[in-house]
């Protein structure tokens, strides 16, 4: 007997955010309580068995700079994120809520940071532990890539940043 299965637009959870879409955004539960939540952008829905009650979510995950390759370094901000090339299946249950991935852009424009904002400004590849793009603009005498946690000012002789 063939195996129903059906791609849905979308899926209503308990709690304030409501539907979830395909690339939105979510929090996942951590299997630690103490960590922080996983996050990860959802890349399908599908409902499958009778009458569609077996709902599971595609992800891709996004990575925290110290689950990768090279660590956390100074220059990356304390929300940032990594879209990865890992991808997975996860229930419904697992889901704590939406979050909001920025590019970066966006978020060094955003007039507030709430808790549900990150940030993401590479593409990470979790088997070689590269990076696209595998360079960014750098700054000042220290020469590093900016960080939208520190303050940084122009000069007034070069108008270098």
């Amino acid at each position: 007997m063939a195996r129903s299965r059906q791609l849905l637009g979308s899926f209503t959870i308990k709690g304030p955010d409501g539907v979830i879409r395909p690339g939105d955004s979510v929090l996942l539960k951590a299997p630690d309580s103490s960590k922080p939540p996983y996050v990860a952008r959802v890349e399908e829905i599908e409902a499958a068995g009778p009458r569609g009650t077996n709902v599971k979510f595609r992800v891709r995950w996004y990575y925290r700079p110290e689950e990768s390759i090279g660590g956390r370094r100074a220059f990356h901000g304390s929300k940032e994120l990594f879209l990865s090339d890992h991808y997975d299946t996860q229930s419904p249950d697992t889901i704590e809520g939406k979050c909001y991935v920025h590019t970066f852009e966006e978020y060094t424009e955003l007039r507030s940071v709430n808790a549900e904002d990150y940030f993401s400004r590479f593409e990470y590849k979790s088997a070689t532990g590269t990076f696209t793009p595998d360079h960014i603009a750098v700054f000042c005498k220290c020469e590093m890539p900016y960080n939208p946690d520190d303050l940084m000012i122009q000069c007034e002789g070069c108008s270098d940043w």
